[in-house]
């Protein structure tokens, strides 16, 4: 009996995932085998060949070969009814932790680990953690949020959204904040440098020398910063940076400031220098509502690349090291791109107030 070659194809893009389900660390041994099978055949490898390496038979080869033909990358995932593992417990079991994880709380605790849910349930702290992992629940974390309770939240949101995605002509949009209370941290013994099999470490303890608060300003189109460190936070220091500001544009060009609601951006003679300098306009985030200022997103960067980790013997020394980190990031700097509208912010309050609600 002759046995008929099956010809299979395949487009770049399904070539590339077989690839990666091949690299992939987490994907089944069978999957990775079936990938194997169909690369070497879009490779030209014969099927004698391909079943002396992957020690596999000429049946299974050609199975999965018609598979992949008919059914694309979705058949070499599927498992025939009947086979494969059996589930060891019922549905109505996975069903029961899952509702227990999310409606309920171990005595005394705010959360489940996968232990004490595994001594309520009767069942192994694994298999707390396949069922946890199946179906995206992770109780040992939290995200936090806030719902702004601002009376004008949507006239402000949409006036911020609309600089981003609809900057006006012959302007310069500006997202700016102050990030105070930066500390000069210097760690009491200098840490392990990194070395294969082994991160590098920072003392727990640090001795304090002194605060800096920087103000920043970043150019929403370009994603350049322009900083200030000054030593306090106060209208006198929020006055010296925008006469900065107003020096560092051309004169031109009107500057819209993104701003949020410290009462040092409303003072009153913040708001006397802001009528003898008309090119400056201000529009204020909503309260409670950080999110909607990308220079939060800078600040961030700023922390995790070059303030967590240092150590500074002073607040020069401090200084030194932001405005090392401002001149690296202006070299190549990379712009943040909002994409999101007003309706569908809008949209994604409306669920969490619709849930906030029926949990109170």
């Amino acid at each position: 009996m002759r046995t008929i070659a099956v010809r299979v194809t395949a487009t770049v893009e399904e070539q590339k995932e077989l690839e990666r389900w091949v690299r992939a660390q987490g994907t089944p041994q069978g999957v990775v085998r079936r990938a194997r099978i169909v690369l070497a055949t879009l490779g030209g490898v014969s099927s004698k060949e391909i079943g002396r390496k992957l020690r596999v038979s000429q049946p299974t080869i050609r199975k999965w070969q018609r598979r992949f033909v008919q059914g694309g990358l979705e058949s070499l995932t599927q498992i025939a009814p009947g086979r494969g593992r059996k589930p060891r417990y019922r549905a109505a079991k996975v069903e029961a932790i899952i509702r227990t994880t999310q409606k309920q709380k171990p005595a005394g605790q705010t959360h489940w680990s996968r232990r004490t849910l595994a001594a309520v349930a009767g069942v192994s702290a694994s298999t707390v953690h396949r069922i946890w992992e199946a179906h995206g629940l992770a109780p040992h974390r939290v995200k936090t949020f806030k719902v702004s309770r601002d009376p004008r939240f949507v006239e402000k949101l949409t006036d911020v959204v609309g600089l981003y995605l609809n900057p006006p002509e012959r302007a310069i949009v500006l997202c700016v904040d102050e990030k105070s209370q930066i500390q000069a941290l210097q760690r009491t013994q200098p840490g392990l440098p990194l070395k294969k099999g082994r991160c590098g470490t920072l003392t727990h303890d640090y001795t304090r020398h002194g605060t800096t608060t920087l103000f920043a300003a970043l150019d929403v189109l370009e994603g350049k910063v322009i900083g200030q460190c000054l030593p306090r936070h106060r209208h006198q220091e929020f006055l010296k940076f925008l006469c900065t500001l107003d020096a560092a544009f051309p004169p031109d060009k009107s500057l819209h400031l993104i701003v949020d609601n410290y009462g040092t951006h409303k003072h009153p003679a913040v708001v006397r220098w802001l009528k003898t300098h008309p090119r400056f306009v201000l529009h204020f985030t909503p309260t409670s509502s950080s999110w909607l200022n990308l220079v939060e997103r800078w600040f961030g960067e700023l922390t995790r690349k070059a303030l967590r980790r240092g150590s500074f013997v002073s607040v020069p020394d401090l200084i030194a090291a932001i405005e090392s980190y401002l001149s690296a990031s202006n070299k190549n700097p990379k712009p943040f791109t909002w994409s999101a509208t007003p309706e569908s912010i809008l949209a994604k309050i409306s669920k969490v107030k619709s849930i906030y609600e029926t949990l109170h």
